[in-house]
């Protein structure tokens, strides 16, 4: 079972012989990328402004089991990817060790998984599976159009956010980028159990009793900002890393998504505190509640 999962995930011909190619890769080309991007944004701030006008502020869109299914969907094919790129990159290591030692650029797995020796190719096994990331990429935007229909938002950081993402996809693939393995295997493990979670919550199923995503996105980014310092550590330590124009765009890119998330989670939070303190002051109980069940039925039970 074990030999069969490393040969569909990391040593069939499709994946060895994989090349990032602008005739032959979909959506490999720049204006792809742009056109894209465009016809999404475009496509969100219609929908929202024409719901607007023939709809109610307050009047929902009912998708029924759609949001659900596209949880599940993103769940489980980011959990292939992330098996697929760390076999992928075990099989790599494997084979080009005996590499490192001439290039004196790389010496250990750890340092190759935050910095490529310079003259990296897209090519093989990891840029399969960073292909497949990339276009992975397309089926989140979908989710835009699943909070406009739901719950009537529209905001510029999440219009900007899956942008970026997309974008800094392509990236990783048209310059060969260091950290890119690091990266998608962080962001796969999180998008497994976030979208595993927003399925068992769609589903039914009782939830946390804190904000686990918005959590989950924060190690996400706490993580990236320390894998970055490495990475622009080993660039001058080891003589440089494939990639780094790329990784210096991307980096501006992070840190924009980072402030504007911060600034986000930091105005959320503080609202929920207010509001919290009203409910509080207003309340004349004195039992406490928490995940939706008090101290006194606890007591009762």
């Amino acid at each position: 079972m074990m030999l069969s999962v490393k040969y569909w995930l990391s040593e069939h011909s499709s994946i060895v012989n994989f090349r990032w190619s602008h005739t032959q890769s979909f959506g490999s080309t720049w204006s792809f990328l742009f056109s894209s991007i465009a016809v999404y944004v475009v496509a969100a701030v219609t929908l929202h402004g024409f719901l607007s006008l023939i709809l109610h502020k307050r009047r929902r869109v009912r998708l029924g089991p759609i949001p659900a299914i596209h949880s599940l969907c993103i769940s489980l094919i980011s959990a292939v990817i992330f098996i697929g790129i760390l076999l992928s990159a075990a099989a790599e290591i494997r084979d080009t060790r005996w590499l490192w030692r001439r290039t004196k650029t790389i010496t250990t797995p750890f340092q190759w998984f935050l910095c490529f020796p310079l003259g990296t190719r897209p090519s093989g096994r990891v840029f399969f599976w960073s292909y497949v990331f990339y276009l992975s990429r397309f089926l989140h935007l979908f989710r835009t159009f699943f909070t406009i229909l739901r719950h009537r938002k529209l905001t510029f950081f999440h219009l900007f956010n899956q942008s970026i993402l997309l974008c800094m996809s392509f990236l990783w693939l048209e310059f060969s980028q260091s950290f890119q393995v690091l990266a998608i295997l962080l962001a796969t493990l999180l998008y497994s159990v976030v979208y595993g979670y927003r399925f068992w919550t769609a589903i039914g199923l009782p939830s946390f009793c804190f904000p686990f995503v918005v959590n989950c996105q924060v190690v996400l980014l706490g993580c990236n900002l320390v894998c970055h310092f490495g990475v622009l550590f080993l660039h001058f330590l080891k003589g440089g890393c494939s990639g780094m124009g790329a990784w210096g765009f991307n980096s501006v890119l992070n840190g924009l998504i980072l402030w504007l998330f911060l600034n986000f989670y930091v105005k959320r939070h503080l609202r929920k505190r207010n509001v919290d303190d009203i409910r509080g002051q207003a309340s004349s109980s004195s039992s406490t509640h928490f995940c939706g069940f008090s101290e006194s039925k606890i007591k009762r039970e």
